[in-house]
């Protein structure tokens, strides 16, 4: 057994593509976690199949290095906004976090988030410029920048009194002091990490307690708890008691939580990480971050005790509430169950509960829909991954447009979601961005020149300005502008955003799309399908340039006569499709659309299909927009 005052507990956060992955690799290399001859991946701990296609860290992972005799308990965080309820969980496991920061963008709206996440809970970060080894890096620029923030945040003394090392990720070295040392070598960041960061504050003498941070699930043995062990041990098979606690108002105002449900329930199964792995071990002691399976059920912030004692149970952990919103619907389209599975309103429900029980960030909600549930994220990212792994198992469903979450003040006015974009770009783009954020409600808060042709620019913007934006951001800044964005708290009600100024050319007939009935849309429209193509009536083909929906046959054949045209050999040309992504649909899409999802397409439609039928809803939509208009108002 280890001892406690060699065990050291940390966390790697960052901006997203900051280098917290990367970083790992460098150190599994340096503490020779594997053989010399085994071959190991880049960014190895991005084992899901989504994290390494889309370069990003989805879900937290726990790893176990060994340094001089010291035991060094790793978690890498996601960096995406949308993925911040996984940092929020993770940092109560730890006594200090790694925050890193690009030598060249500095921080970041992630990198806010995440040091006030870790400055609130008392942690004192190691701060490390990476990526020193660029020809654009800033070392002295990030530095002084991150300081500012940590002031702004409302550091302690101690707390702005950290530790810094620059260096190299994905080179392999870090060093105190960039001008006098050698760029070489990984030891002086495990010697900050050894002497800076403190040893758990647990007592290894009492009764067991742990708090539980995170949960993964086991088809086999069910529902696992992950956390540190607060104090004591726990042997294989022993009885302990599950309180779980919820956020909720109690009577007692300086507690402002309360005791749900007690229950009696053994240890089962226990693992510690080791490396990579998990390895089943019969006594988890305090200090350690262990899983526990046992009970039934566990939930975020349950307290697990061998003392029967309610008084033991530990606040819950606090999780932000999601802010964006979409509906799951079953796919009752032409071509449903061609593609893959066509899933039913049963199914749907329960392929979401079984992501609930690990996505602790996402909520389902049941409104008495015959055909679908809402289901509500903080972000569209982290929806749109959940959508694409079901996508992936062979699911066939629809979703509707995301629409932000609203709530009222004390004086019932509307607030919305607010959030804090931060975007670089070359000079000459900055007008464009500027007019077309300024269209979707966003205040310009600064603009910085960093003197190499790129500008800083920063906005408060309603989450709503935001969806839609990103593709047409690309376009204006010809793909070289970057821009970054968090969740920075409710605001008030900005007044309406126009979005999308463009209309949709929707398809009257279905079968095979002809080369010769597509010809015609490019002079009108960009088109979405390519000849050959399956389509359906009540399919969204195409974007019309004008503000206004627009209906053709992509179907129709050319008609065969007895005359012969001169310019007969000259084949047809067209413009290349425009295919969109799984996102770019999500964001394209208005009220009245859904996006189709099979494993083999992404496709757009109408909520109601047939012409007649939408004409007809539309007709009474606007006749009871009218009535709703005639009413009287109440006099002042």
């Amino acid at each position: 057994m280890i001892d406690v005052s060699k065990i050291r507990n940390l966390a790697i956060v960052a901006h997203i593509d900051h280098g917290k992955t990367t970083l790992i690799d460098s150190i599994f290399q340096a503490t020779q976690t594997f053989r010399d001859n085994q071959e190991v991946a880049e960014r190895l701990m991005d084992n899901n199949v989504l994290e390494r296609e889309r370069g990003i860290t989805i879900r937290s992972k726990h790893c176990t290095v060994s340094w001089d005799d010291h035991l060094i308990n790793i978690i890498d965080t996601p960096g995406h906004a949308d993925f911040s309820g996984e940092v929020e969980r993770v940092l109560s496991m730890v006594d200090s976090v790694l925050l890193l920061v690009d030598a060249n963008e500095g921080p970041m709206p992630q990198t806010r988030y995440v040091l006030m996440r870790a400055l609130k809970l008392g942690l004192r970060p190691i701060v490390i410029v990476n990526k020193v080894d660029r020809p654009n890096a800033r070392p002295d620029y990030a530095l002084d920048k991150t300081f500012d923030l940590f002031l702004e945040l409302g550091a302690t003394d101690e707390q702005a009194n950290f530790p810094v090392l620059y260096g190299s990720g994905l080179a392999g070295w870090f060093v105190n002091d960039l001008d006098k040392e050698e760029h070489k070598g990984m030891d002086a960041i495990f010697k900050t990490i050894i002497d800076e960061v403190p040893a758990p504050d647990v007592d290894k003498e009492g009764d067991f307690l742990m708090q539980v941070s995170s949960l993964d699930w086991n088809d086999y043995i069910g529902q696992i708890g992950c956390g540190r062990v607060l104090r004591g041990t726990l042997n294989k098979g022993e009885v302990f008691t599950r309180m779980a606690t919820s956020l909720k108002d109690t009577t007692d105002p300086e507690k402002g939580w309360t005791l749900d449900s007690t229950s009696k329930a053994k240890g089962v199964h226990m693992w510690i990480s080791r490396g990579l792995t998990r390895v089943e071990t019969d006594e988890v002691t305090a200090g350690d971050i262990v899983w526990i399976a046992g009970p039934p059920e566990i939930g975020i912030g349950d307290t697990f005790s061998v003392n029967e004692d309610t008084s033991e149970a530990l606040k819950p952990l606090e999780i932000e509430e999601p802010t964006l919103s979409m509906f799951f619907l079953v796919n009752n389209g032409p071509f449903s169950g061609q593609d893959g599975t066509a899933i039913m309103l049963r199914q749907l429900k329960d392929r979401l509960e079984r992501e609930l029980r690990v996505n602790v960030a996402l909520r389902m909600e049941d409104l008495g829909r015959s055909d679908g549930v809402k289901v509500s994220g903080r972000g569209e990212l982290h929806l749109a991954i959940l959508i694409e792994e079901m996508r992936r198992e062979g699911l066939e469903f629809c979703i509707s447009r995301p629409e932000v979450i609203l709530r009222r003040d004390d004086n019932d006015n509307v607030l919305e979601p607010i959030e804090q974009l931060i975007i670089d770009v070359p000079e000459e783009y900055q007008g464009i961005i500027i007019e077309k954020l300024a269209k979707r409600k966003g205040e310009l808060t600064s603009v910085e020149n960093a003197g190499t042709n790129v500008i800083r620019i920063e906005f408060n913007i309603p989450t709503r300005g935001l969806i839609g934006y990103r593709s047409e951001f690309l376009t204006d800044t010809r793909g070289l502008g970057i821009m970054a964005s968090r969740f920075n708290g409710y605001g008030a009600w900005r007044g309406e955003i126009v979005a999308r100024t463009k209309g949709s050319v929707i398809s009257i007939e279905t079968g095979p799309a002809t080369a010769y009935s597509l010809e015609g849309l490019p002079e009108r429209s960009v088109s979405f399908i390519a000849p050959t193509e399956r389509i359906y009536t009540g399919q969204i083909v195409g974007e019309n340039s004008r503000n206004m929906d627009m209906t053709c046959n992509p179907t129709k054949k050319k008609q065969l006569t007895n005359h012969r045209a001169s310019n007969k050999d000259i084949g047809v040309k067209l413009d290349v499709p425009r295919k969109m992504t799984l996102e770019q649909a999500m964001e394209w899409i208005r009220d009245d659309e859904l996006v189709e999802v099979t494993p083999k397409a992404i496709r757009i439609r109408k909520i109601i299909l047939d012409i007649d039928d939408r004409k007809r809803a539309e007709k009474k939509l606007m006749a009871l927009d009218e009535s709703v208009a005639a009413q009287p108002r109440p006099s002042a």
